[in-house]
């Protein structure tokens, strides 16, 4: 291991977004939570059974947003229309709901704004200081207004987002397409490449990629499912890995 609590083969980082980089896992929760729990009201009534923690875990976090409606509502035994990318967040579709959901987020990250993981930012300034090269891998489409809005697009030489996938048609999370055209824009093996993930979709995507080293980072306290997932470490925050404090 070096000193960034990393195997010595590894020439390249690739950080998730979402609760890795920034804390703004929490703010995709209550949006994800409040779409899915209005439209289970309409659906179902006073007697509905609301969005959850754990569906959030299992069936939403880390993957692409039209993935994730359809594999909560699957969950609930539902199904809806496809409809169009450009669907109105009022229409009863997949790209509906997660137009919605879109819309939500923004809404909550213009009344809360986006805090950084000041600890994360040091640790990547560390990598690169190290010589190692560094990607962000997420599936929101919102990934580039988020780093700039904490001032850290500079710390990346790859991104490959929502926007990205979409046009280069990768499939998302839990596929490891983004984290492996992330680490071939690095121009790194996937064997030489570390994966820093907080959700169990990204874990199923490091294991399936055979990267050479999947990082968990447990915000929630979900250490267990980490490792179960592929984790080949869990820290609760990057400074247990070496960086500087």
């Amino acid at each position: 291991m070096t000193e960034l609590g990393l195997p010595k083969e590894i020439q390249a980082c690739l950080f998730d977004l979402d609760g890795v980089i920034t804390k703004t896992a929490v703010v995709h929760a209550a949006a994800w939570k409040r779409t899915f729990d209005d439209f289970l009201r309409r659906r179902d009534g006073d007697g509905f059974r609301p969005f959850g923690d754990a569906d959030y875990d299992e069936y939403v976090d880390g993957r692409p947003r039209a993935d994730g409606v359809r594999s909560f509502l699957a969950s609930r035994g539902i199904e809806l229309p496809e409809g169009k990318p450009d669907d109105s967040p009022d229409d009863a579709t997949v790209h509906g709901l997660g137009n919605r959901k879109n819309d939500l987020l923004l809404e909550l990250i213009r009344t809360d704004g986006v805090e950084a993981y000041d600890s994360t930012l040091r640790y990547v300034e560390a990598v690169r200081a190290h010589g190692l090269r560094t990607a962000v891998v997420s599936s929101s489409a919102n990934c580039a207004d988020v780093l700039k809005s904490v001032g850290a697009e500079s710390l990346f030489d790859v991104r490959v987002d929502g926007v990205v996938a979409a046009e280069r048609q990768l499939p998302g999370k839990p596929r490891p397409d983004t984290f492996l055209a992330a680490a071939k824009d690095l121009g790194v093996d996937a064997s030489a490449a570390a994966v820093f993930e907080d959700a169990l979709a990204g874990m199923d995507a490091g294991r399936s990629g055979h990267f050479g080293y999947v990082v968990g980072v447990d915000r929630v306290g979900q250490g267990d499912a980490l490792r179960a997932h592929g984790a080949d470490v869990v820290v609760r925050d990057l400074a247990e890995l070496g960086a500087p404090r």
